[in-house]
Order: structure tokens, then C-alpha cells, then sequence
């Protein structure tokens, strides 16, 4: 009579699923769907020419590969699950790191583009023509950006609207004040080589005071960073010598909200270590 019940258990989970898997497929194509058109604007905004789809299939198979390798390595459910969160984020921390490696590039190369959008303006060509001229000289990304700002100028947007389209797209500080610079200078008819000579100067004494405040709070960023995982580093190694040793704050309810208070003030302690290391220029 069990045996019958369980079979009829089985069949009726088999039969469950299968009127469910439908659905769930379809769920799934349509948030696979959504997936695409997200990271196509993205990646579209990098001018990265792969696929969406490559890169929204790494959410169904990254956590397949690090869910169960977390598991066999280190033989706990846990760290199973972490591991599936681990592949899950990777796909956005594809595109973010990329993102900022090309923000940084970008930025990298801005002094050398006004340097010679100035010499351009000197040798009598227009700020479109110098435009012109940094795209074809100028590598990758900064002859993309402008390249994308000389074409929506030829469809017809003005060249100030181009720019401030360039400012949002970017969303860097340097450049925003080249670019309100040189609206600035088209509206009130300055002489944009004098312009340009001032923002090479207010740019590099920028990036000067920068570094500077780097290097003297360096110190302090680092004792943040290892006062902040020392505690962490401290419970890997006691586990290591004795598995045993938090149990009694694992069985009891005032051990476990101690721990919990921990992890808490461990975290805000983290945050606001990173909040007062950094400094605003």
C-alpha cells in the first residue's frame, strides 16, 4: 500500500512539472528577452560589438559551474550557494568592469584630444572639423564617442546638443567642464585656443591634487582595508584549527545574536571605513 502511495506521489510530481515546465520556459525566454534588450543598450553605449545572448546565457551557465564547484571543493551547501550568487553576478560585473576600463581610457586620453583640437582651431579649422580630425587621429574610445558626435551633427542635432549628449553618455567630470567650457565660449564668442590653454592647466593641477591626496592617504586606506578583514581572516584561520570552537554560540540564542551583531557591526564598520578614507577633490 506505501509502495502504491509513493508511486502515485511520484507520477503526481511528474505530471506537475510537466504541466509547469511550459510556463517556466516561456518565463525564463521572457526574461532572457528582456536580458538582451537591456545589455544591448548597454553594450551599444561601449560600442562592444558581441552578442547580448552570449553574454545573458553566462547567467544560466556560470551558476552550473560554480554552484556544484563550491560544493565539491569545499563540501557545504553553503558555499554551493554562494557560488551560484558568484556566477550570477558575474555577467553585470562583465559589463561594469569594462565600463570603467573604458571610462578610465577615456579620461586618460582627454588632454591629448585638447591639445590637439587647440593646435586644429590655430591651423584655422572649426571645432566640427577638429572633431573631425580627433576622430581619424585619435584611438579607441575617444574617436568612437566623437565619432557618434560628428554623425548626429551631420543628421541634423546641433553640436551643442551633440555634446551634452557626449557628457551624459560618459558622465565624466573632466569632460563635463570641457564641455561647458566650450558652450561657454561658442555663446559669448571666446577665443576657444586661450580656453583650451586654461582647461589643460585646471586639468592637470586636478589630476595633481588627486594623486597627491592619494599618496598621503594612502597609509590610512590601507589600515581600513586590514582592520576590515583581519576579523574575517582571524574566524577562517580558528576554523581551520578547530571546527569546533563557535559551536556553543551556534547552539545557544545568545550566541547566535552575538554573532549577528557582529556580522552587523563588522559591516557598518566597513562602510564607514570606506566612507572616511575617501576623499572628494
Amino acid at each position: 500500500m506505501i509502495f502504491l502511495l509513493n508511486i502515485l506521489v511520484l507520477c503526481s510530481v511528474i505530471l506537475i512539472s510537466f504541466s509547469l515546465l511550459p510556463v517556466i520556459v516561456q518565463k525564463l525566454q521572457s526574461w532572457q528577452s528582456q536580458q538582451e534588450v537591456v545589455f544591448a543598450k548597454e553594450m551599444d553605449k561601449m560600442f562592444y560589438d558581441k552578442s547580448p545572448k552570449n553574454i545573458v546565457m553566462l547567467y544560466f551557465v556560470l551558476p552550473l559551474i560554480f554552484g556544484p564547484a563550491g560544493y565539491f571543493l569545499l563540501k557545504s551547501p553553503v558555499f554551493m550557494g554562494l557560488g551560484v550568487l558568484i556566477g550570477i553576478a558575474i555577467p553585470n560585473l562583465i559589463l561594469k568592469t569594462r565600463y570603467r576600463l573604458r571610462i578610465r581610457k577615456f579620461n586618460d586620453q582627454l588632454l591629448d584630444a585638447i591639445s590637439m583640437l587647440s593646435s586644429c582651431i590655430k591651423g584655422g579649422l572649426s571645432l566640427l572639423q577638429g572633431l573631425e580630425v580627433l576622430v581619424e587621429e585619435m584611438p579607441v574610445p575617444i574617436n568612437q564617442e566623437l565619432g557618434l558626435v560628428v554623425r548626429e551633427n551631420r543628421m541634423g542635432i546641433p553640436l551643442e546638443e551633440c555634446l551634452k549628449r557626449l557628457g551624459k553618455r560618459m558622465d565624466i567630470e573632466e569632460l563635463n567642464l570641457v564641455i561647458n567650457a566650450l558652450l561657454v565660449a561658442r555663446e559669448t564668442g571666446g577665443e576657444l585656443p586661450k580656453v583650451f590653454s586654461r582647461l589643460t592647466v585646471t586639468i592637470r593641477d586636478n589630476r595633481k591634487l588627486r594623486e597627491s591626496i592619494k599618496t598621503l592617504t594612502l597609509q590610512g586606506r590601507m589600515q581600513g582595508v586590514i582592520m576590515s578583514f583581519l576579523p574575517i581572516a582571524f574566524v577562517a584561520w580558528v576554523l581551520s584549527v578547530n571546527k569546533h570552537h563557535f559551536d556553543i554560540m551556534l547552539t545557544s540564542d545568545m550566541g547566535r545574536l552575538l554573532l549577528i551583531i557582529a556580522v552587523v557591526l563588522q559591516a557598518v564598520g566597513m562602510v564607514l571605513i570606506r566612507i572616511f578614507s575617501k576623499i572628494e577633490v
